[in-house]
């Protein structure tokens, strides 16, 4: 008799950029917009910082929660941008903002439970909930009301079982950023009914209008947990650095996760998130201005042919409406007859059909000839 695997893993659906991007993989010349995949390589000083790491020895173990010295890096970051007062007890180091979302989420979720997750959102979120066994519950994030999140929405999805709400600003795929108010309302939504506020704020650094207002701004019963990535800020998705900052009971519990999973993040890569934080924030400024600028010239050439947006405030994404039921088929559709690579609306919800995602983090001239290739494919 054969083995089996696990009847949960085998259920889970990949996601539909992975089916863009392994498909766009196997071509040639393809003008790549589905993978948000900062177009800057890692700031030098970061790069030297780990050599120097690496031959220092910090090569080991670290704790699970991460090294001392970048949790007070990251508590010391936390106060200077937000004015958030925290310890470095309450950091987890994590492997990628990933890692730092399925860490807590497996932390406050068991078998059965529920939690909610935006429609449209990262479609991480949804494989996440349902790898751990727990349930996910989509709150639509409707164009009525500007695609923010309404808590009186949310109300009418709870149940006894409701464990978390996520929430994500600057939003992938959005680009949506949250008002200060909808924030502060969001954190007394969850603490007056028991439950946890997942915060993704990934691409808090990543903001053109307005300003990112963090959720632990707010949090006073220890109901939030606000997750980070060094990966998009600086350029650096391969180094696989994130982290999270919450109640320091529930780092404790985080911590044993790690430990089961993943034992800690790498220690170069730590020491090379030291050196993001607390070194020259320049490159920051210069890769927002470039994805800002890549925002306008890719608007302006959707505008010039009548198609659709969602206007992004964050992050480096556009949200486009095709106006084709089947994303994932037009998504197929376009990389096959123009090779242009884009992510697939539907992946992020069943809101996201008629639409896709467009990564701004691609080089310009990418963006200005794929757009101009999809524009002309939807004339077709």
């Amino acid at each position: 008799m054969s083995a089996t695997v696990s009847a949960l893993v085998s259920s889970l659906k990949c996601s539909g950029i992975r089916a863009i991007m392994d498909l766009a993989l196997g071509m040639d010349d393809v003008l790549r917009l589905e993978v948000g995949e900062p177009l800057f390589p890692t700031p030098p000083h970061i790069v030297e910082a780990a050599c120097r790491a690496a031959r220092d020895g910090y090569t080991k173990y670290t704790a699970n929660a991460g090294l001392p010295s970048l949790r007070r890096a990251i508590v010391d970051r936390i106060e200077r941008d937000y004015g958030v007062v925290r310890a470095p007890e309450n950091v987890v180091v994590t492997v990628g903002g990933l890692g730092a979302i399925s860490t807590c989420l497996r932390t406050v979720a068991d078998i059965g439970d529920e939690v909610l997750i935006p429609d449209p959102g990262w479609p991480n979120y949804e494989m996440i909930v349902l790898a751990i066994g727990a349930v996910p519950r989509r709150y639509r994030l409707d164009p009525a009301n500007a695609c923010l999140p309404s808590p009186r929405d949310l109300e009418g999805l709870l149940t006894s079982r409701t464990r978390a709400v996520v929430v994500n600003s600057p939003s992938n795929p959005l680009g949506t950023v949250f008002p200060r108010a909808l924030v502060e309302e969001l954190v007394k939504f969850a603490g007056e009914r028991g439950l946890f506020l997942i915060s993704d704020e990934v691409y808090d650094r990543i903001v053109y209008e307005g300003e990112h207002t963090s959720a632990l701004s707010f949090d006073t019963g220890g109901n939030v947990i606000s997750v980070f990535s060094l990966s998009k800020t600086y350029a650096m998705t391969g180094w696989r650095v994130g982290y999270a900052i919450a109640d320091k009971s529930v780092a404790v519990e985080m911590c044993k996760i790690q430990e089961a999973y993943v034992a800690c993040a790498p220690s170069v890569s730590q020491k090379a998130a030291e050196a993001a934080i607390e070194g020259p924030q320049d490159s920051v400024k210069v890769m927002r201005e470039a994805y800002r600028e890549n925002t306008r010239v890719a608007m302006e050439i959707l505008d010039r042919h009548g198609v659709g947006y969602q206007a992004p405030r964050g992050a480096f994404y556009l949200w486009i409406d095709v106006g084709r039921e089947d994303s994932a088929e037009f998504a197929k559709e376009l990389l096959l007859r123009e090779h242009v690579s884009v992510a697939p609306g539907g992946t992020f919800g069943p809101s996201g059909e008629r639409r896709v995602r467009v990564s701004l983090a691609s080089p310009r001239e990418s963006i200005r000839e794929g757009l101009t290739r999809m524009t002309r494919f939807l004339g077709k």
